[in-house]
Parts: C-alpha cells; structure tokens; sequence
C-alpha cells in the first residue's frame, strides 16, 4: 500500500452495438475540478515521459488509446500501474513524483489537471523532491 492517495479509478461505461462511451465529471469520478486538459502521443519506443512532481496540482490520467505505465514515487515507496483500459483512470495527488513508461504504439495519455499551467508548481529533479518533501513533512 502506498503512504499517498493515489488510485484507480473505473468510469462509466455505455455500450451498444455502436460501440461505447465513458464519461469523467468533477466531484465525481474526478476528485477535483478540471483547470486544464492535455495530452501525450507520438511517444517513441523506449522514451518516458514526466519524471516530476507538483506542489499543488492534482492529476488524473486516462489512457485513451493504447498502453503504457504511470509510476508514482512519495519518497519512501514506489508503486506502477499499468492503464490500458479507457474506462480506468487514475488519481494522481499533489506532492507525488511520477513517471510514464512502456508506451505501446500509437498510444494517447489524456491528463486531467486540477490547475492551469504554471513551471513554479513542477519540481524536475529527482533530489530537490527528495529536499521538498523533508520540509513538507
């Protein structure tokens, strides 16, 4: 078990002959409310993406097509999920360090962000985390 409050989250899923639908709403299946909304294709095999952590913004991260692994790092343990299912997300909380990884061909992260951009909030290096987070706690 990890000492954050990250987790996956199952959203709605509608199927017909058609094929299916799955939605996401703040306060629900979202924790928080959506500020902003991006997303990551055209990752070259072998290349991860991320490798930072934010002070305030909260995440939440869909894989809308394809595969690939998110890691999360509070510090003391490390935990890897594996999101291949568009109707899984997973919460991200502030103060988390977090990788992506293993992307299958011609996948697409969808990342939900609880703010708008701002380069203060992100910490990039692995041992200015590790400095922030002896003050954080």
């Amino acid at each position: 078990m990890c000492h954050f409050e990250a987790k996956l989250v199952m959203l709605p899923k509608h199927g017909d002959p058609r094929g299916n639908l799955s939605f996401a709403e703040n306060f629900k299946q979202i924790p928080f409310e959506i500020r902003r909304v991006y997303w990551v294709y055209d990752v070259p095999g072998g290349e991860n993406r991320g490798g930072h952590a934010y002070k305030e913004n909260e995440e939440f991260i869909i894989a809308l097509s394809g595969s690939f692994d998110v890691i999360l790092d509070d510090g003391v343990e490390k935990k890897r999920f594996s999101l291949n299912r568009s109707y899984y997300g997973l919460y991200v909380p502030k103060g988390v360090w977090r990788e992506i990884d293993n992307f299958s061909t011609n996948s697409v992260a969808l990342i939900l962000s609880s703010t708008l951009y701002d380069e203060e909030d992100y910490i990039r290096d692995y041992s200015d985390y590790k400095i922030w987070l002896q003050h954080e706690r």
